[in-house]
Formats: C-alpha cells, structure tokens, sequence
C-alpha cells in the first residue's frame, strides 16, 4: 500500500556525519507520521525519531541532540540527519510510516549504518 525506498547509509568514522533519505510513493492512503527506527542483531527493533505530519518531533534519548529528523513540504520524504556518531548508532535503519490513530506498519527494506574508525 505504499512504497519506501531509503538511502544514505554506509561506513562512518566516530563522530562524523551521515544524513538518511526516505523516499514514500504509491501510497494508498494519507500518511500520518513518518520515522525511523534501527535494530542491531538479537535485539528488537527500537525508534529512532519520528515526524507527524504537523511537524511534531519525538527522538529516542540515545540520539536526543545529535540526530534531526524532518520532512519536505509534500510530506513524502523524510530525513535523518546523524552528527556526532558514535559506535553504539551501529545498526541497520527503517524507514516506517504510519496513518493517523495506528501504529507503524510499513516498513523499508533496512540501510545499514557502521560507525567505526
């Protein structure tokens, strides 16, 4: 019912940068929020951040302060902007998004972040 397509991951060095783009498409339906989440192996996958679509914000207190989640105009795109990366940040990043009143449900295929020097 809709399409994710993320990119932007890859290797980085602690304390660097990295920015993730997620591109919506063929939705069938209004999306409410936008997010994302990362998961490591053996463990649940957690949030990262997420927008609504009034511009309201919510970071995980691991990122608080070092990662920016936003939106474009149309409301299809998110991005997350990571500063200040650190080895813990290491793991595989969804983008998820979700209509109003629901939880999340649809799901990228996963970008791999790896923050080691």
């Amino acid at each position: 019912q809709v399409q994710l397509v993320e990119s932007g991951g890859g290797l980085v060095q602690p304390g660097g940068s990295l920015r993730l783009s997620c591109a919506a498409s063929r939705s069938t339906f209004s999306i409410y929020a936008m997010g994302w989440y990362r998961q490591t192996p053996g463990k649940q996958r957690v949030l990262v951040a997420d927008i609504t679509v009034d511009g309201s914000t919510n970071y995980a207190a691991a990122v608080k302060g070092r990662f920016t989640i936003s939106r474009d105009n149309a409301g299809n795109t998110v991005y997350l902007k990571m500063d200040s990366l650190i080895p813990e940040d290491t793991a595989v990043y969804y983008c998820t998004v979700r209509k109003i009143f629901r939880t999340y449900e649809y799901w990228g295929q996963g970008t791999q972040v790896t923050v080691s020097s």
